[in-house]
């Protein structure tokens, strides 16, 4: 998310690296890597619902991809309303405050389920997108406050290794519990009391998922609120909200952003159609709820080809690598698109590994030189996030106009890819 999982990495704000001495709060910090941990999973688990919500509702892939739309919208909508709101209440109040609405969200699904309304569902996922938002606005900022300047992006990477943590876990034990409940029938060949029973007894593994997770939360949000005086003397600089859309001017920049845009729109894309797409005849022809759990290796590659393309990242130019990924990315899916079997559901999901880079890099090549600005450049890039939102409706759109074919409409990824790859190309060199 789900690119989603990377968003927050953008999200310090230039004010936090200063020389103020470090906050002496040590437990602290592990609260902070549950919270990575519990909003990078949460993200990924829209891939494991779309499948199940698909089946019980007698989705199209447009409708489908709501449940994207409704996620990803809300750093568009809650981005920097989330950002005013910790700045007038503190990091560690605010932490509190994103957590309950995820919780409220989790609950959500409860009436969702039982009135068996795709709409209260769509609903639960964007409050659950808008606790998101507003602890993702906290993470970064907070575990660099927590240890010396000189350290800081040792410890956001470590940080950031949880967050991938969750993205690989999560939709793995989704997958089990969600999926692995689909009945032998379909909703399509039920009508009237049968259909609405149906849905509410198969919707029962998603609320009572969701149910656990609020309880979770519910756990973290005790433990943040019981640290919620720690932070002594925290300080916010004031800003307009819109303070960076001047930065779009910027050639790099601009072209940064709406490669933002793409990249997480390109990533969530495939990431919401993976589960079918694999269990289509031409590829595997198993089940759902048989190779659900392959989702895992989708993210899981994301996971590993951090630590690897930080290897190479030191090695050559960052946007020579950028480009070599995009380019992989279009080739495996060409690759997938064109075979069938193992070598189709492998190499799609082999996208996962040269996704890994591409938002860390993009944010640092398309911020390169913004000096006092970075701050402004970066919430700009947190809401164009919000691609998570509009490229897999498009997708869902092309898919529905071709029949439902998932492989024809790969070329919305494709497209992503490529204007991606040119962005490579054209950072290549040091910013001016």
């Amino acid at each position: 998310m789900a690119l989603a999982p990377d968003a927050a990495k953008s999200a310090i704000p230039a004010s936090i690296e200063d020389d103020r001495p470090p906050v002496d709060a040590p437990g602290l910090q592990y609260f902070v890597f549950g919270l990575f941990f519990i909003f990078g999973g949460i993200t990924s688990l829209n891939d494991v619902i779309i499948p199940k919500l698909k089946e019980l509702f007698t989705l199209n892939w447009t409708e489908a991809m709501l449940v994207q739309f409704c996620f990803f919208a809300a750093y568009a909508i809650i981005g920097i309303p989330g950002a005013k709101l910790v700045k007038k209440i503190g990091y560690m109040r605010g932490a509190v405050a994103g957590l309950l609405t995820m919780m409220a969200g989790c609950l959500l699904f409860i009436p969702a389920s039982q009135t068996a309304t795709y709409a209260i569902f769509l609903f639960a996922l964007f409050v659950l997108a808008s606790g998101v938002v507003i602890v993702q606005v906290v993470a970064n900022p907070l575990i660099s406050l927590l240890g010396p300047p000189s350290t800081t992006h040792s410890r956001l990477t470590f940080a950031q290794a949880f967050n991938s943590l969750g993205t690989t876990i999560f939709p793995i034990v989704g997958a089990a519990l969600i999926l692995g409940s689909l009945a032998t029938i379909s909703a399509d060949q039920l009508s009237g009391a049968d259909l609405q029973a149906y849905r509410q007894a198969e919707s029962e593994a998603i609320w009572q998922g969701y149910l656990g997770l609020a309880a979770l939360i519910a756990l973290v949000a005790l433990a943040v609120w019981l640290f919620r005086n720690r932070l002594q003397g925290e300080t916010h600089e004031a800003s307009e909200g819109l303070a960076g859309l001047d930065l779009l001017k910027r050639g790099r920049f601009g072209y940064g952003a709406l490669c933002i845009f793409l990249y997480v729109g390109a990533e969530v894309s495939i990431g919401s159609v993976i589960i079918n797409y694999l269990s289509g005849e031409r590829v595997l022809g198993q089940p759902e709820s048989v190779i659900g759990w392959m989702i895992g290796l989708y993210w899981g590659g994301a996971m590993i080809g951090r630590f690897i393309g930080s290897v190479f990242l030191r090695l050559f130019s960052p946007g020579k690598i950028l480009a070599f990924n995009a380019a992989g990315a279009i080739a495996l899916i060409v690759i997938s698109t064109t075979s069938s079997g193992s070598i189709a559901a492998y190499s799609l999901l082999a996208v996962g590994l040269m996704n890994s880079i591409m938002f860390p890099t993009i944010f640092s090549l398309a911020c390169e030189k913004l000096g006092p600005r970075a701050a402004d450049g970066s919430g700009i890039i947190n809401v164009a996030i919000c691609g998570g939102a509009i490229v897999p409706l498009i997708y869902g759109v092309v898919a529905d106009a071709t029949g439902g074919d998932l492989a024809v409409a790969m070329i919305i990824p494709i497209i992503c890819y490529a204007i991606i790859a040119g962005f490579g190309v054209f950072a290549r060199k040091p910013a001016s």
